[in-house]
C-alpha cells in the first residue's frame, strides 16, 4: 500500500452522505460552522489580504479637495473637510487598508474647524504650506510643511487657518481598527475656537521638545506628550545618517536608506498607540531592500521622485504622492533624484499581540553596494 493509499478516504455509503448531509444542516440551523470545511479561509498559510496596492496621485487629489472647498461648508455634522483614500479592494468602505484610514483635508481661508474629540487616535503630515493652526487640547500647535501633528485619542482638538490661502494635509487615523473593536466614541466640543493664538512654538514643545531631557515632573502617557515633530529636526538626522554612512560608520537601514521612528519622548515607544510613523530617506540612486510585513502601511512622497513597485504593480511616484501597501506585500522604492517619504502603518498592533513578523530581502541593496 502507498502512503497516497493510506490516506483515501472511502466514498460514503447513501445512508452515510444522507446523514452527513443532514448533519450539515443541522449546524446551519444552529449558527455553527466547522473548521474542516473552512480551514484554509480562515488558517491561511500567508496572508491573504482583501486590500490591494493602490496609488493616489496629489495632482488628482489636491484638485478635487479644492473644488470641495468651494462647495462644501466646515462646521457641525460633518466637522471636517476631509476626503478619504478609498481602497477598491474594500468595497463598501472609505478605508486605505483594513485598520487605517486616511485622508486629504483642506481648510480654506480664514475658515475654522470646530472642537471635537474621538476615541480614533489621529495624526496629521504637512507636505505644503503653513499658517494653520491646530489646537488640541488647548494648546495651539503650528502646522508647517514637513511637520508631524499629534491628536491622541480623546483629546479635543480644532484647526484655524490664519491666512489669506487655502491649505491640505493628510490625515491618519485608526478608524477601521476602532470600528472592527467596537470601540469608538466621539463628543462634540465648543462651537468657538478656544484660543486664537499663534505661538511659534506649543506648550507641549517647550516642555518635551528638548531631544534626551525629559521633564521630571510631568507624568508619561500612553501616547507622546509631544504633539508637534518638527521638519527641521527629521530633516537633520536623515542627513546625519547618509553623511555617517558615507564616512564609513554604521546608522541606515541599507545603502543610501535612512530612516527614522517618532517616538514618545516619555517612553521610547511609537509616538501613536496604534499607529507607526516613520520617515525614509533614500540618496540618489539608491534602491531599497525589499521587506514583507505583517500589516499594513500607507506611504506618502514628500519630496523628489521615484519607482515604487509593491507587489506586483509598479508605480512612478513624485512628491504628494500616497500609496497603500496590504499586509505582507513586498515593496521596494528605487529613485534616481533622491526622494524623503512619509509612512504610517500599524506596526504597534500587531506587535502588542504578538502578531508581528518581517521579511528582508536584502539581495538587490547588497549587490548595489558592491557594484
Amino acid at each position: 500500500m502507498t502512503s497516497t493509499d493510506a490516506h483515501a478516504v472511502a466514498e460514503p455509503t447513501v445512508e452515510e452522505a444522507a446523514a452527513l448531509e443532514q448533519l450539515y444542516a443541522d449546524f446551519a440551523a444552529a449558527d455553527m460552522a466547522p473548521l474542516w470545511t473552512q480551514r484554509a479561509g480562515l488558517m491561511p498559510e500567508t496572508p491573504q489580504p482583501a486590500a490591494v496596492p493602490m496609488l493616489w496621485r496629489w495632482s488628482t487629489l489636491y484638485p478635487l479637495a479644492a473644488r470641495s472647498g468651494e462647495l462644501v461648508p466646515v462646521g457641525r455634522g460633518g466637522e471636517r473637510r476631509a476626503i478619504a483614500l478609498a481602497n477598491p479592494g474594500l468595497p463598501g468602505t472609505a478605508y486605505a487598508t483594513p485598520t487605517l484610514w486616511a485622508a486629504i483635508q483642506y481648510l480654506g481661508p480664514r475658515e475654522e474647524a470646530p472642537a471635537h474629540r474621538h476615541a480614533q487616535t489621529a495624526f496629521r503630515f504637512v507636505v505644503e504650506g503653513e499658517g494653520v493652526w491646530t489646537n488640541v487640547a488647548g494648546d495651539p500647535v503650528a502646522m508647517r510643511r514637513g511637520d508631524l501633528l499629534l491628536t491622541p485619542g480623546m483629546h479635543f482638538h480644532e484647526h484655524h487657518n490664519t491666512t489669506d490661502h487655502p491649505m491640505a494635509w493628510v490625515d491618519g487615523l485608526d478608524i477601521p481598527l476602532v470600528r472592527q473593536l467596537d470601540a469608538g466614541f466621539f463628543e462634540f466640543g465648543p462651537d468657538e475656537l478656544g484660543t486664537r493664538a499663534t505661538p511659534a512654538a506649543s506648550r507641549n514643545e517647550r516642555l518635551w521638545g528638548h531631544p534626551g531631557l525629559r521633564p521630571i515632573g510631568a507624568p508619561p502617557a500612553p501616547a507622546s506628550p509631544l504633539m508637534a515633530y518638527r521638519w527641521e529636526h527629521t530633516d537633520a538626522a536623515l542627513a546625519a545618517q547618509l553623511e555617517l554612512e558615507r564616512e564609513g560608520h554604521p546608522g541606515v537601514v541599507s545603502p543610501g536608506h535612512a530612516a527614522v521612528r517618532f517616538s514618545n519622548p516619555a517612553t521610547g515607544g511609537d509616538a501613536l498607540s496604534t499607529i507607526r510613523c516613520e520617515m525614509h530617506r533614500l540618496a540618489a540612486g539608491a534602491r531599497s531592500a525589499t521587506r514583507r510585513v505583517a500589516g499594513s502601511a500607507v506611504w506618502q512622497v514628500f519630496s523628489g521622485s521615484g519607482v515604487v513597485t509593491v507587489g506586483t504593480q509598479r508605480y512612478e511616484v513624485a512628491t504628494g504622492d500616497l500609496f497603500a501597501v496590504p499586509s505582507w506585500a513586498p515593496v521596494t522604492i528605487t529613485t534616481d533624484e533622491g526622494l524623503d517619504a512619509f509612512r504610517f502603518g500599524d506596526d504597534p498592533v500587531f506587535e502588542a499581540l504578538g502578531l508581528a513578523r518581517t521579511a528582508v530581502d536584502n539581495t538587490q541593496a547588497d549587490e548595489q553596494e558592491h557594484a
